[in-house]
């Protein structure tokens, strides 16, 4: 399996809805999307450019799908409807390659909402590449929880801000679950600009000014560095290894 998309332009999505049926169907007939919340990598990198929308469903929320996000009736009821923002949200995902944790779910409402449309419209596949996270995650962890906030407690993603699920706070902490679990980088700044100024050089820093520590790794966790260096290997090129 290659852990390593070779997008260039990635969006991470998740989405609310109204509930889902236990049936477990594709398609969770009667249930609507009721929030949408995308971030954008481009080169495996945050560009800081978003999606977030609350929609209205036109339908009762049920209470076991408020007591997972919080949405209520009230909150969404003087949001658009979907089919007043498909098309913002149709040009913000064109093209790109969505990625999601269980992306069948979300992808299955999306096109739901899609169909509804008059002119009816495209489905997600059309327009989009789409990733599914938790194929990658069960894949480099077998038989284990692969949920988000297994992943996060895993890679060291910071959820102290989750209370509920919301799909923009849950896009942004997959968008650095993905990052990392797949072998990037979520973003050092290397340069001493300041936020929102061009980037300059970068910042030297003289390490005899301080009085560092050295920790050597283990022989066990060299043993798991290399175990991780040959799946980035599998995926396709290693820079950290000598492969001449």
């Amino acid at each position: 399996m290659n852990i390593i998309s070779g997008a260039s332009r990635q969006v991470i999505l998740d989405t609310e809805t109204t509930g889902m049926n236990q049936a477990g169907g594709p398609i969770y007939i009667g249930h609507r999307i009721i929030e949408i919340g995308c971030v954008e990598v481009i080169d495996r990198k945050l560009t800081g450019r978003t999606y977030h929308q609350y929609i209205n469903p036109g339908q009762m929320i049920d209470p076991e799908a408020i007591e997972v996000h919080g949405i209520t009736d009230e909150r969404v009821a003087k949001e658009p409807r979907f089919h007043q923002i498909a098309q913002e949200f149709i040009d913000f995902i064109d093209g790109a390659e969505i990625v999601a944790h269980n992306a069948p779910f979300d992808v299955s409402f999306m096109d739901l909402e899609f169909s509804q449309l008059r002119p009816q419209g495209p489905k997600t596949a059309d327009i989009c590449a789409i990733l599914d996270s938790l194929d990658i995650a069960k894949y480099l962890h077998p038989g284990q929880k692969n949920n988000l906030d297994a992943l996060s407690k895993r890679y060291g993603i910071d959820t102290s801000r989750r209370t509920y699920h919301g799909a923009l706070l849950d896009a942004e902490i997959l968008a650095d679950v993905y990052l990392v679990m797949t072998g990037g980088q979520i973003g050092f700044n290397l340069s001493n600009e300041k936020a929102g100024q061009e980037a300059g050089g970068i910042q030297l820093i003289d390490q005899n000014a301080f009085n560092l520590k050295v920790i050597q790794a283990t022989a066990d966790e060299l043993v798991s560095h290399d175990q991780r260096l040959d799946l980035v290997l599998k995926s396709g090129s290693c820079i950290w290894r000598d492969e001449a």
